[in-house]
């Protein structure tokens, strides 16, 4: 029966910025091809709109730059903010006018006053997530249990105090992670050969650490991480792999609040 170590190790988080929870200046350009039945006053508003779209896409982007990982330690804090949006609070025009080559294209140039906003995921799933035992002793195995209000697309991530995060579920023996509303489950399963087990890692010389165990539900099956290494069963991204950091926050942020959500559960562990 094969056994896969938890490695948990006390998390050393690095400072997070605080700025993007004030708003953002970004500068945006838009367009605007009038039709047959258009005025120019529909096609200057639309040109606009596509403006300010552009501006909150972008701004957005920038408050999540602002959280960016400064590790993979901290994926179990930081992906609240892969749900921010934004929401414009003043916009001025910087240049606009019908273009000079075509005279059914208009075109506008803004900068706009963005201010992040996070949305409530109250109407959308619901996880409930819990652990065999809350205190471990070295060795000691450990099972996940977890359980979604809607039919959904589980994901389940080790992150350890190195810096590196391993997906759990799904894996090389077992890629079927959908589950149905209101059934209980676990991980690994009764059934399962895998067994995870435990352990700190080699030169570690406290004695009580702890390590988050993160899991991610959506409502599709979503390709969110498609970078990494394959290491035995499991997919394996090494501290200076960022980039899965970024684009999983990336690929959440496109997602609607009410198609996805997250729960965090924490070992510790004695010798």
């Amino acid at each position: 029966m094969k056994k896969i170590p938890l490695i948990f190790l006390l998390l050393a988080l690095p400072f997070v910025s605080l700025a993007a929870d004030k708003p953002a200046w970004v500068d945006a350009d838009g367009e605007a091809v009038m039709g047959d039945i258009e005025t120019q006053k529909e096609v200057k508003e639309r040109a606009k709109i596509d403006a300010q779209n552009k501006a909150v896409e972008k701004a957005v982007g920038v408050f999540i730059r602002s959280h960016t990982l400064v590790s993979n330690s901290q994926l179990a804090e930081d992906l609240v903010y892969a749900s921010v949006r934004g929401k414009i609070e003043k916009v001025n025009v910087i240049k606009e006018g019908w273009d000079e080559k075509d005279r059914y294209l208009y075109r506008v140039k803004i900068k706009a006053l963005v201010m992040p906003v996070y949305p409530e995921k109250g109407e959308g799933i619901s996880l409930k997530v819990s652990l065999s035992k809350s205190i471990l002793k070295e060795g000691d195995e450990v099972k996940i249990f977890y359980q979604a209000s809607n039919d959904c697309y589980i994901y389940i991530f080790s992150v350890a105090a190195d810096g590196s995060v391993t997906l759990l579920l799904p894996n090389s023996m077992n890629q079927d992670n959908h589950v149905k509303a209101g059934k209980s489950y676990e991980f690994p399963s009764s059934e399962s050969k895998i067994k995870l087990q435990a352990k700190f890692l080699p030169g570690f010389d406290r004695n009580v650490a702890e390590e988050r165990i993160k899991i991610i539900a959506t409502k599709l099956r979503e390709d969110i991480i498609p970078l990494g290494f394959q290491e035995g069963m499991f997919k394996v991204y090494d501290s200076k792999s960022t980039g899965m950091i970024s684009d999983l926050v990336k690929r959440l942020n496109q997602l609607e609040p009410a198609d996805w959500a997250e729960a965090t559960v924490v070992y510790k562990l004695s010798r």
